[in-house]
């Protein structure tokens, strides 16, 4: 049985800019991101790792890189079958912008027939990320791997092994630096936990709480 850690990448500031960011380069950790990553690396500092992967973006790299500190014996690999999702033509596009747009409703409500102006299908984002743990399986039998990427192709991975259809994946809620656990063997994948984010806790207590004309979300 392989367990596997689909972790998400801790926040960044390019939220704030409204715009969707794909996988433009040059999106870092903000100082909260950067927090939240050494609450994840001191987590997993006693886990029995075996390989750390990465998304090649930025954001995953130095969440990544957190996580590492504590393993020195390891390396962050970047795999690019973890990737964020290949927005095309919408990269860096206005989310209000967007939203008025016909196929936003269907990315939405009906992802199972969306695909992105030059860029993926989202069926074929969730191929793409369930053929890509997969094959980790295989390279990793009877061994603990963590995998730090993104929030909708963790969530898809979640839903194909739940066996929930496409189309309702946006029910599961992937948040910030957290962890979720899978293991796989020769039989039924189990879920053994979702979205855990405790060790986050402690950072939640000490943010201060926001003024009327801040916008409360990550």
């Amino acid at each position: 049985m392989t367990t596997i850690l689909l972790i998400r990448h801790a926040v960044n500031d390019f939220v704030k800019t409204g715009k969707l960011a794909g996988r433009m380069a040059g999106v870092h950790l903000n100082d909260e991101g950067l927090a939240q990553a050494e609450a994840l690396g001191l987590r997993l500092a006693q886990a029995p790792l075996g390989r750390i992967y990465s998304s090649p973006m930025d954001r995953t790299m130095e969440t990544a890189a957190a996580i590492v500190k504590h393993h020195p014996k390891l390396t962050v690999e970047a795999r690019p079958e973890i990737t964020e999702v290949e927005y095309g033509a919408w990269q860096g596009k206005a989310i209000s912008e967007l939203q008025r747009r016909k196929m936003w409703a269907v990315v939405q409500e009906y992802p199972s027939r969306a695909r992105f102006p030059n860029g993926e299908t989202m069926r074929g984002v969730q191929t793409r990320i369930v053929n890509a743990i997969e094959a980790l399986v295989r390279e990793h039998p009877e061994q603990m791997i963590a995998l730090v990427f993104h929030a909708d192709l963790i969530k898809m991975a979640l839903a194909h092994y739940l066996g929930m259809h496409l189309d309702v994946f946006q029910r599961i809620v992937i948040s910030p630096a957290s962890i979720s656990t899978l293991h796989l063997g020769h039989n039924r994948p189990f879920i053994i936990g979702m979205n855990d984010f405790a060790h986050l806790l402690e950072l939640k207590k000490a943010r201060p709480a926001p003024d009327a004309a801040s916008d409360p979300g990550e």
